[in-house]
């Protein structure tokens, strides 16, 4: 580790020389870092003035922190074009031959060239949230925040400048020219921008905003963007290819050519790409062959729907969630007939219904997993767990009976849950392969193969299971609920 980052730091040290020697980098960064922070603190003192008159203090107050953030943030927004050049924009000034025949590896090269786009921004901006706290403690507003609230917002910065320069530097070792780099670019700005939102929003409205220990959100946003940028950092260094990026001059789509290799992968019954002859072949080596690639996020996903039924079931012992639930109402021979009998379970629309319920979220899963290296199918999925845990703890802790969980499950749940971890792993697979190339594989390949795996597998095993098991809750867990509670 000590080699790899002492043979990084000597592009690092190269790049910032030749970054503060530029007069377009340095003159945006002292502007930022001096005159911005000056108008952020006038309009925070003139803004705090107008909202007291009208009795609102409260508002003045959350805005200055919020600009702080504000301060911080502008400089970073630099490192994304300071990084966009650090691969294709001296391929363009054909400067980058030199650098990459050079006896460093690959992942040296990309961490100095990582931390050498982050470095000069990030001193912009902390050097402007310092001018800015220096004004507020000393100027009129007299401002004196919890010291973990100004930490909470600096980590904040960077870690966003640490996402913002690992997607970008990952882009630009992709692209192959610079106006295709900042046409990508919004794929980082567009969702940056929705996060600062989302942290104005929990700055102005969180009811620990003034607590000692920081807003509590923040602190989880900020672990979820350092995730983001190991992955990110992950991606780039297993991606990144000095002889590829030599040898890459433009990039054509062959949509026709991409769906054939697509297809090739849903028939594909092993590794050299034989496909299945029958139907019923397919079914007997090529669904098990894609199986067998799911061992790894099979077993995270099962470990992942796991905790989240044991944060489920521990939430409940909460005094402030707790349901008002008298002891002995459910259970095994209360008579709650009326409600049960009530339900539908035999219609054809609520097979239907369940069906395409399920159906939409493992959808949307699998499409957010794809951009998201897999992370939100193991959120969105297992809420239904925690659901479960939750339920499970209040009928204990009430004192009723918690065998109705089990008898309004399994009748169709031995079906539905082996079904959702099938196309949870699918999906974690599907985001998470750019993570780990396999050995002699491109991205696009990679990719591509675990689409193929993902579109087989949803045709021959989810969707096949999750209408058995629509129609074994409409009508199997009617029955046996109805029996187990005396109807």
């Amino acid at each position: 580790m000590a080699p790899l980052l002492s043979n990084a730091l000597i592009i690092t040290r190269r790049e910032v020389r030749d970054s503060f020697r530029d007069w377009r980098i340095v003159g945006p960064i002292v502007i930022l870092t001096f005159l911005f922070p000056a108008l952020a603190q006038f309009v925070a003192a003139r803004f705090s003035a107008f909202v007291e008159g009208f009795g609102a203090p409260v508002i003045g107050e959350r805005t200055i922190p919020f600009l702080l953030m504000i301060v911080g943030f502008f400089p970073i927004s630099i490192s994304l074009v300071i990084a966009l050049e650090t691969f294709v924009g001296e391929k363009e000034r054909r400067s980058l031959e030199p650098l990459l025949s050079t006896p460093l590896s690959n992942i040296e090269l990309y961490v100095g060239k990582t931390l050498a786009a982050m470095i000069p921004p990030l001193l912009a901006s902390y050097g402007g949230m310092g001018v800015y706290l220096i004004g507020l403690l000393f100027g009129e507003l007299q401002w004196r925040p919890p010291a973990l609230q100004v930490v909470q917002i600096m980590l904040l910065t960077g870690v966003q400048a640490l996402v913002m320069v690992t997607g970008a530097v990952v882009v630009s070792s992709q692209a192959t020219s610079t106006r295709a780099a900042n046409l990508l670019a919004s794929f980082i700005i567009v969702p940056m921008a929705f996060v600062i939102q989302g942290e104005s929003v929990i700055m102005f409205l969180a009811e620990d905003a003034q607590s000692p220990n920081g807003i509590g959100a923040l602190w989880v946003i900020i672990v979820g963007m350092i995730v983001v940028a190991l992955l990110l950092l992950r991606v780039g260094a297993a991606i990144f290819n000095r002889e590829e990026l030599l040898g890459r001059a433009i990039d054509t789509v062959n949509l026709r050519g991409t769906l054939r290799r697509v297809w090739g992968h849903v028939l594909a019954v092993d590794d050299s790409g034989a496909r299945a002859h029958s139907l019923r072949d397919w079914y007997r080596r090529a669904i098990p062959y894609s199986l067998a690639k799911l061992r790894g996020a099979a077993l995270v996903t099962v470990l992942v729907f796991a905790a989240f039924f044991v944060f489920g079931f521990l939430a409940g012992f909460n005094p402030d969630f707790r349901l008002p639930l008298e002891p002995g109402t459910i259970g095994r021979g209360v008579d709650v007939g009326a409600t049960v009998s009530a339900i539908p379970f035999e219609s054809t629309n609520t097979v239907s219904f369940l069906f395409q319920q399920n159906g939409r979220v493992l959808i949307a899963s699998t499409f957010l997993a794809a951009i998201t290296f897999g992370v939100v199918a193991l959120v969105l999925n297992p809420i239904t767990f925690a659901v479960l845990g939750f339920l499970t703890c209040q009928l204990i802790i009430t004192g009723n009976d918690p065998g109705i969980i089990l008898a309004t499950i399994l009748p169709h749940g031995w079906v539905e849950i082996p079904v959702i971890l099938i196309a949870t792993a699918a999906a974690v697979r599907l985001g998470a392969v750019v993570t780990r190339l396999p050995r002699g594989k491109t991205v696009g390949q990679a990719w591509i193969e675990a689409l193929g795996d993902t579109i087989k597998l949803a045709v021959g095993v989810v969707i096949p299971g999750l209408l058995i098991a629509a129609v074994l809750e409409a009508v199997l867990t009617s029955a046996v609920v109805s029996w187990y509670l005396g109807v």
